[in-house]
């Protein structure tokens, strides 16, 4: 049974453990509705953007990028063995609105995120990607709650 609800799936992966649940989702999605699956990885450059460009800076850059590749490729592994088409993305900046931005232009059809459902002071620590991407996004998202260490 195949569906036309989603032709373009957007899975924002971070390479994380807590994460596969995430995407084992979309990957379903997109086997059941025929959709092409597109990984992304946001490298987080707005946390560098006050260190001065230098040697370090640059070796701190290419280690996250090589993150990124490697996170998007175990999903094209996984989609590959299920016969899903795939495309990997590795963005910069800020992940929220790089994530809500890139959804939009490419004209996706779902954003799927992965969260550890963190609430009170660790939440207002670290903030919630998935939280800015669902108050910003025209895009439908789908957030699935992943598994945290202390399960």
């Amino acid at each position: 049974m195949k569906s036309d609800l989603y032709k373009k799936i957007f899975i924002a992966t971070d390479g994380s453990e807590q994460n596969k649940n995430a995407v084992q989702h979309a990957l379903e999605l997109a086997k059941t509705c025929g959709a092409k699956l597109y990984a992304g990885y946001v490298v987080d450059t707005a946390a560098f953007a006050s260190i001065p460009m230098d040697a370090g800076w640059e070796m701190m850059y290419e280690l996250l990028e090589q993150e990124a590749k490697e996170s998007t490729s175990v999903v094209g592994e996984m989609a590959e063995k299920e016969s899903v088409p795939f495309e990997s993305v590795v963005l910069e900046g800020h992940p929220g609105p790089e994530i809500v931005q890139f959804a939009e232009e490419q004209n996706m059809d779902l954003v799927v995120m992965g969260t550890l459902g963190k609430r009170g002071l660790d939440h207002f620590l670290l903030g919630s990607v998935a939280e800015n991407v669902i108050r910003n996004s025209k895009v439908p998202v789908l957030v699935v709650r992943g598994k945290s260490s202390e399960e």
